[in-house]
């Protein structure tokens, strides 16, 4: 197979490009090369979902079927190497002519007004539908409501794009034929290393960590590739030459998730949606930071182990890592070096990674780690954004408080958006530590806080709406968690009749 040619399964057709950018978006080549226009660019960063597509890979060892909406407009072609891709275009074809049951769930409830953003609507329906097909039971009011959060309408309104997401299970089932699907993805991979070249510039998908280790050595200014969530959104926003780039998702051992010795360990390259899976699991505490962690499509697409790398101070998923006292495997031709997630921030956008060197895994202790010295773990984490779904965070916030005999034991406490880097509160934490988890102590812990961060004002909130913030989500810790009349979630939350849904998902 040709190293220098992207093979793409599109809409069931096995197709090649070459002679493209590297950074030609998924978006761009179907609108443009193959004049498949229903998916429309709105923001092209990743937010208002009308470029929704679903793609379909092989993962693993038994080469298992994968489905899951994307964002195209961010999405580099040479990514889709060996996958599959599905636009509005093909669900008509899928069922022979006639409206899928998504598309006609649509126009029976009046779903679409100007149609701009439908067909984003559609593909994220079409995904749903695929999901629960095989299921007796249809997903609940709630989990639609979960997989329409990445698609912004403006015009005809959420109710009957809701209702056409229950509606869509009524109507006479079309059936994808995942086995024929399977065998036409088999017949695309390739065994060597994808090298696709354009105007000197190199996009390499490696296979194994060595070879991306040895690769990173000989190519250390190269971009390191993941998701393409953030990196996206250097072309599309700020027009950037990338030069050459390496691709960590072709590395299978990178998006390993497993447990070992009272740890959680999950490879850079897993997803942000099968990396919360198996956190949420273990620290069930976080099912609504999942949810609210951007969209279903950023989360199929992004991965953990870009969010920590990427530094930035406001990463929802940092502050809750550093709190459960996560670690971090880093690689290179030299070896492995692992240190504490909280010593890889150094200062704003500066992390304590060599240029040679990528982030291999995170390791995340399971609670019986952390209660094996005595007591029990008192553990949340919550974000503070204009919206609910799918917004940036102000304030981020995570607490683990291990209570022994009524006293804190350890306490770890840190946020996001309140400094230049994610960071823990070390004179709240002093305050807490030895002492009884009560009105006083949770007082001065409060004031402690007060000086352990200088916040900034932005366009996202003042450096005045941050502290008081940071304080009263600790307040809201101490009403959750308090040994005496400890309050339900639900009467701690501003959203609650959403948020609710949160549980309902998982």
């Amino acid at each position: 197979m040709d190293s220098h040619t992207i093979r793409i399964l599109l809409n069931g057709e096995a197709v090649e490009a070459t002679g493209l950018p590297p950074t030609t978006s998924l978006l761009g080549w179907l609108r443009t090369q193959r004049g498949l226009t229903g998916s429309k660019e709105g923001c092209a960063e990743g937010d208002c979902g009308a470029c929704t597509v679903v793609v379909g890979e092989l993962r693993g060892a038994e080469q298992a079927l994968h489905l899951a909406s994307i964002n195209a407009c961010i999405q580099f072609l040479p990514a889709l190497d060996g996958k599959a891709v599905f636009t509005v275009e093909y669900l008509r074809a899928q069922a022979g002519g006639a409206l899928h049951p998504v598309q006609q769930a649509m126009v029976d409830c009046h779903g679409s007004q100007c149609g701009f953003c439908t067909p984003g609507f559609v593909m994220s329906l079409w995904d749903l539908y695929n999901d629960f097909a095989p299921r007796e039971e249809p997903p609940s009011p709630a989990q639609v409501r979960s997989a329409l959060t990445g698609n912004l309408c403006r015009c005809t309104g959420y109710r009957p794009i809701l209702e056409a997401g229950a509606r869509m299970f009524e109507l006479p089932a079309v059936t994808l034929d995942r086995t024929a699907l399977r065998q036409a993805l088999l017949a695309l991979q390739r065994e060597d290393l994808l090298d696709y070249r354009h105007a000197g510039a190199h996009f390499l998908a490696p296979r194994s960590v060595d070879e991306l280790a040895a690769l990173r050595a000989a190519r250390p200014q190269a971009v390191l590739l993941a998701g393409c969530t953030d990196i996206g959104l250097w072309v599309n926003k700020q027009l950037r030459e990338l030069g050459d780039i390496l691709y960590l998702g072709r590395v299978e051992a990178l998006r390993t998730i497993d447990e070992a010795e009272g740890w959680l360990h999950i490879g850079a390259a897993a997803t942000l949606t099968e990396a919360f899976a198996a956190l949420t699991r273990a620290w069930p505490e976080l099912a609504e930071l999942w949810e609210r962690f951007a969209s279903p499509p950023v989360r199929n697409a992004g991965t953990l182990g870009g969010n920590i790398a990427n530094g930035s101070p406001i990463g929802d998923s940092m502050p809750a890592l550093i709190a459960l006292g996560a670690r971090i495997v880093l690689r290179s031709v030299r070896g492995g070096r692992e240190l504490a997630l909280e010593d890889f921030y150094l200062d704003y956008m500066k992390k304590d990674l060599a240029a040679d060197e990528f982030v291999e895994r995170v390791s995340v202790p399971l609670r019986a780690t952390l209660e094996a010295t005595g007591g029990a773990i008192l553990f949340r984490s919550w974000k503070l954004s204009k919206r609910f779904d799918s917004d940036i965070s102000a304030v981020c916030a995570a607490f683990a408080l291990r209570l022994q005999d009524g006293v804190i034991a350890s306490a770890r406490v840190a946020f996001g958006g309140m400094a230049a880097t994610p960071r823990r509160a070390p004179r709240a934490e002093a305050a807490l530590l030895d002492q009884p988890w009560d009105e006083a102590t949770l007082a001065r812990a409060q004031a402690a806080l007060a000086s352990d961060y200088t916040p900034l004002d932005d366009l996202r909130a003042s450096a005045a709406y941050r502290r008081r913030a940071a304080a009263n989500l600790l307040r809201r810790f101490h009403l959750e968690t308090r040994p005496h009349a400890p309050l339900p979630p639900a009467q701690t939350r501003a959203f609650a009749g959403v948020a609710d849904d949160c549980e309902a998902i998982r």
